[in-house]
């Protein structure tokens, strides 16, 4: 049972179209079926037939809003799934070469689902870690108390997240950078506060973030990270 239920998911998975339109919804936004299609270079009946699959195997789910209908990931769960299958492509090992950091396109700076990934997203919470805001245990982060009176100058508190199902703190391991990244609720409520007080702003159509003017002064100010 077990078995066959592996070998059907993985195989909506991986189906390169499929797998296409599961990657451009990876920057947590919903779509319409024509926007997927565009994006992933297919034509709108098949954009459809595969939606239509991946809706029965409930990796994707739809909101209907007047004629439209929008399309995102069923859960986080999927969102994390897609998101490590990238660690399996292969790359060079980094201590091989002297990696150069390009300062633009989604490997620096962009979404992974509902939470900050790509080198920014790393070096924060990298910083998190070293400020002892967050303490690493059982590939997890423990939030410790001066960590929670970190968080409260950006109205994130602790009493806050009580009710929540959703795991507080997850570390995903970022494909680009292979080293974990902050996810789980609070790393969703951190990039949803960033996003509302612009210290990042969007780009269209794209997973990829670009840091403001005013979001390096306060990385700057808040964690000592310089991002030039």
């Amino acid at each position: 049972m077990e078995e066959s239920a592996f070998v059907s998911i993985t195989s909506l998975l991986c189906e390169p179209s499929r797998a296409k339109i599961l990657w451009n919804l990876l920057d947590g936004r919903a779509y319409t079926a024509s926007e997927l299609a565009l994006a992933s270079d297919l034509s709108p009946s098949a954009t459809s037939n595969h939606l239509s699959k991946l809706l029965n195997g409930d990796i994707v789910k739809v909101d209907a809003q007047g004629r439209h209908r929008y399309y995102s990931f069923a859960n986080a769960h999927v969102a994390y799934v897609i998101e490590s299958l990238a660690n399996l492509v292969s790359e060079e090992p980094v201590e091989k070469y002297d990696k150069q950091i390009v300062r633009s396109g989604i490997k620096y700076c962009r979404t992974c689902y509902d939470h900050l990934a790509g080198y920014v997203g790393v070096t924060i919470t990298d910083a998190l870690v070293e400020q002892g805001y967050l303490k690493e245990y059982d590939s997890n982060y423990h939030v410790t108390e001066k960590g929670w009176d970190w968080f409260s100058q950006f109205e994130i508190l602790e009493n806050d997240f009580t009710k929540d199902r959703r795991p507080l703190t997850r570390q995903c391991l970022d494909w680009s950078e292979r080293r974990p990244h902050l996810a789980g609720r609070l790393g969703a409520i951190f990039l949803e506060k960033m996003l509302q007080d612009r210290w990042f702003k969007r780009v269209e159509f794209s997973r990829e973030l670009i840091i403001t003017a005013r979001g390096s002064k306060l990385l700057d100010d808040c964690l000592n990270i310089v991002f030039v």
